[in-house]
């Protein structure tokens, strides 16, 4: 995500940073680029001038032309700015009554904006976060569109209600909440009808989904690839409607980051959520402070340190650092830990939010295929096997070849690797220098 915007940011940071004294040209000339990456990246221009003049009258100031590091004085006044665009400290966090009564969410958008794949995203994140979730399928206008929440309701874990037969969304959304609030279920998510485009007859049927529904969250869906398209239509959805917040969809897809750069400021609306892939657990909180260090190529370790805590808990990885110092750690804790990586996400989103390499590694410089290898070898073998890599002689490593479509040289790499990775933590585990480098890199000391 922000492919283009990130290179063009960190090249602007990285040659400021590296003067011992910075004058008024090169600022000028630092935020006239920053101006270009901005207009390239389809920000909206009125955002851009705003956006460019506030930078320029601080950044003139003394505070950075005589300051002792002039260019990290800069990098953070742009930061400043560029959180101060996305959003500020302005809460993203959904205005939702205590568990002993029912909430309401209200989603809209226009048809293909993702309004049914986030309804069912934000069902699953609810449902994480110990609220118990109804879907109501009132797009009754789009063919399969209930059948699709019903089918992705189902794979949320939670319930979707529907009246078959039934031409009124009001109906629907009025007998969805008695029915919630019968069965005390505390979250109702009302995914409403699209069009391919705005039209009187959208609005007004929304209306009066909302005005019966009286939801306590309103949020407008929209595709993050559109880019001013996107915001032009949330400004017109938060006149005729009123909207608390955005869903912004397939922002993972969206190179230039107008959109994102843009609603804020435009709509005058936070961004709530942002779709990070086809998953269901990709659906994220927006923080616009961690958005602003992946834009201008500082990473976002503390998001990857949340992924990393989602699937590793205190318990696993104290079993784990037992094994490692014990030097017990085998072919079964290796698998494990394969899939742990491959349930976090993409690489090239981790990659993103690892400080400074950004833009710089993706996944086609990354050999996936050797990962899938390393599972499949691994699968082939018994337990006894992956417990005890010694005994896999001649034999035994022909037939986990043929199992898994693999070649034995495939089979000998893998284990050689797995000597030399065991070796590596034995050695990890027995230098406290080296473990407390380790945590100092990523930001763990202490």
């Amino acid at each position: 995500m922000f492919d283009s915007i990130t290179t063009k940011f960190s090249g602007i940071m990285r040659t400021l940073s590296g003067k011992g004294k910075i004058s008024e040209k090169n600022v000028r000339d630092a935020v006239e680029e920053i101006k270009e990456a901005l207009l390239d990246a389809d920000v909206n221009l009125r955002v851009v001038r705003r956006f460019v003049n506030s930078t320029l009258d601080e950044a003139l100031g003394e505070k950075v032309l005589k300051a002792v590091n002039p260019g990290q004085q800069f990098t953070k006044i742009v930061y400043d700015k560029m959180v101060q665009l996305l959003g500020g400290d302005e809460s993203a966090k959904l205005s939702l009554k205590g568990k002993d009564t029912t909430s309401v969410i209200l989603l809209m958008g226009l048809q293909g904006s993702g309004k049914t794949t986030a309804a069912h995203k934000l069902a699953h994140l609810l449902k994480k976060d110990g609220r118990s979730v109804m879907l109501v399928a009132a797009d009754l206008v789009r063919p399969a569109a209930i059948t699709q929440l019903q089918v992705l309701g189902e794979k949320a874990g939670v319930p979707v209600f529907t009246i078959p037969g039934e031409k009124d969304p009001v109906k629907v959304a009025e007998a969805a909440i008695s029915r919630a609030r019968h069965d005390l279920i505390d979250t109702v998510i009302i995914d409403t009808s699209g069009r391919m485009h705005l039209d009187q007859a959208l609005m007004e049927e929304i209306q009066r989904v909302a005005k019966a529904s009286r939801p306590d969250e309103t949020l407008f869906v929209a595709d993050a690839m559109t880019g001013q398209s996107a915001v032009d239509i949330a400004k017109e959805f938060e006149e005729k409607v009123g909207i608390s917040g955005v869903i912004l969809t397939k922002f993972d897809s969206d190179t230039r980051g107008g959109a994102a750069l843009s609603l804020r400021a435009v709509v005058g609306k936070p961004i709530k959520f942002i779709g990070t892939g086809e998953k269901m657990e990709d659906l994220e909180v927006f923080h616009p402070d961690r958005i602003a260090s992946r834009i201008l190529g500082m990473g976002d370790v503390v998001s990857l340190v949340e992924k990393a805590q989602e699937q590793f808990d205190q318990e696993e990885a104290e079993k784990l650092q037992k094994k490692m110092e014990k030097n017990t750690f085998d072919l079964q804790d290796y698998l494990d830990q394969l899939e742990k990586m491959d349930s976090m996400g993409s690489i090239d989103k981790l990659i993103d939010m690892i400080p400074g390499m950004s833009g710089k590694i993706s996944e086609d410089d990354i050999d996936l295929s050797e990962m899938k290898r390393e599972k499949a070898i691994i699968k082939s073998m018994t337990r006894f096997e992956r417990e005890n890599y010694r005994i896999i002689g001649p034999s035994r490593r022909k037939r986990i070849a043929n199992g898994s479509g693999t070649s034995v040289a495939d089979v000998n790499r893998l284990l050689k690797k797995f000597e030399k990775t065991k070796l590596m933590m034995k050695k990890v585990m027995t230098n406290k220098k080296m473990q407390s480098s380790m945590l100092k890199m990523f930001g763990m000391q202490g």
